[in-house]
């Protein structure tokens, strides 16, 4: 193969990349795979089905309250067909999106204050008010699987 061709195939390989890492569709996806990766554990030392870490909780719960940020901006219009479970309400209901975005980033931001006092009296109704927050958001704006 000559060089001409080795750069185009690079090249096009390149921009495929940047397309696909691009999409804001997959972008929100990966957002919400990182919620799991987080709240999961979480939700395991509340229960205790692991030992409880306060370091561990401290750090994924400040984590979460990063991450809740960050989804909302590839919900753009139009994103609501293919491979989603974004609900069309999303984008004719905005304000009601807002409130319910609002109301998790508290909620988030909440849970990370408590968390880092290792108090579990008070960690265990601040984690709850955060999955009734998402459970809330899901009711209204994601398809049911």
């Amino acid at each position: 193969m000559n060089a001409g061709k080795l750069l185009l195939s690079a090249v096009l390989a390149a921009s495929c990349s940047l397309a696909f890492a691009a999409d804001p569709v997959t972008q929100r996806q990966d957002v919400f795979k990182d919620y799991k990766k987080t709240f999961g554990p979480m939700g395991d030392m509340v229960k205790g089905k692991t030992a409880y870490n306060q370091a561990e909780f401290a750090k994924l719960a400040a984590h979460l309250e990063e991450i809740s940020k960050q989804p909302w901006q590839y919900f753009t219009p139009g994103t609501d067909k293919g491979k989603t479970e974004a609900k069309a309400e999303i984008w004719s209901k905005p304000a009601e999106w807002k409130k319910q975005i609002t109301a998790h980033q508290a909620a988030t931001a909440e849970l990370a204050k408590v968390a880092a006092t290792g108090d579990m009296a008070a960690i265990k109704p601040a984690f709850g008010k955060v999955g009734q927050s998402c459970k809330s958001c899901h009711d209204s704006f994601r398809k049911a699987d």
